[in-house]
This record gives structure tokens, sequence and C-alpha cells, in this order.
């Protein structure tokens, strides 16, 4: 196991550190910022992810756990992207927020700009029905 060496700077004192040590390599920095271990062995491993991580959050910046992502894959971000082919695809992560199954139909409706999915089925009248009757 490796045990920490020193505690590591954070915030405006780790920021005012790395500026001291730009001319540095990346490594040295994080490792002269408190940011290694070392080994059994009495080897320095230096821990460039929680140094970027640091820098991040003293820079305002965190990148916190809150999402939906489970440490696979990417987390939601609410946006997708047309592809090449012309298609926009949603995504399992929101279609299993919302409970859908494969087979679930929705009606598209076109706006300026946006695109309305309406859920269609048993539960037409809670999904959108009203929907229609303002057409």
């Amino acid at each position: 196991m490796s045990k920490a060496a020193t505690a590591p700077l954070t915030g405006k004192a780790l920021l005012q550190k790395v500026k001291e040590l730009s001319h540095l390599p990346r490594r040295e920095t994080a490792r002269l910022c408190g940011y290694y271990s070392v080994t059994k062995d009495d080897q320095v491993r230096v821990n460039l992810t929680d140094f970027y991580d640091a820098v991040l959050k003293a820079r305002g910046i965190p990148l916190s756990p809150d999402g939906a992502s489970d440490g696979r894959g990417r987390a939601p971000t609410y946006m997708v992207s047309v592809h090449k082919n012309g298609q926009i695809v949603i995504g399992s992560t929101y279609t299993k927020e919302m409970g859908l199954k494969p087979g679930d139909e929705f009606d598209i409706k076109l706006g300026y700009k946006h695109i309305h999915l309406i859920q269609v089925g048993e539960d037409d009248e809670r999904n959108g029905s009203i929907d229609h009757e303002e057409e």
C-alpha cells in the first residue's frame, strides 16, 4: 500500500504555487504541491488526477459526482446533435429516466426551432390529448 507523504495544497495556495512553478513539468509541479504518495518500496508516485481535480476546483470548476453517472460511460448532458444521416438519437439514459419501453410510440409536433414528442398509448388522456384539441 502507499501512504500520502504530505498534505496537498488546495484553493488559492495551490493556484499561487502552480503559478510560481509554471516553468517546471506538470509531474514535478504536482509533486511539489503535495500530490504524490510513497509506496512501501519508497517510490514516489505522482497523483496527477487528484492534482488536476484540485486545480479545477480552485479555479471554480468543480467536477461534482452529482450527475447520473455511475462511473461507466458518459453522464447525460440533456443535449443532442443531428447526425450526418439526419437522425437525432436521444439515448437510453433518457428513455430509462422516463420509464419508456421498446414499442412506446410518440406523436411528433414540429414548432419553430423545437420538436415536441408526445407519448401515445393507453395513458393518452394524461400524456397530451389536450395538445391534440388545441390544434
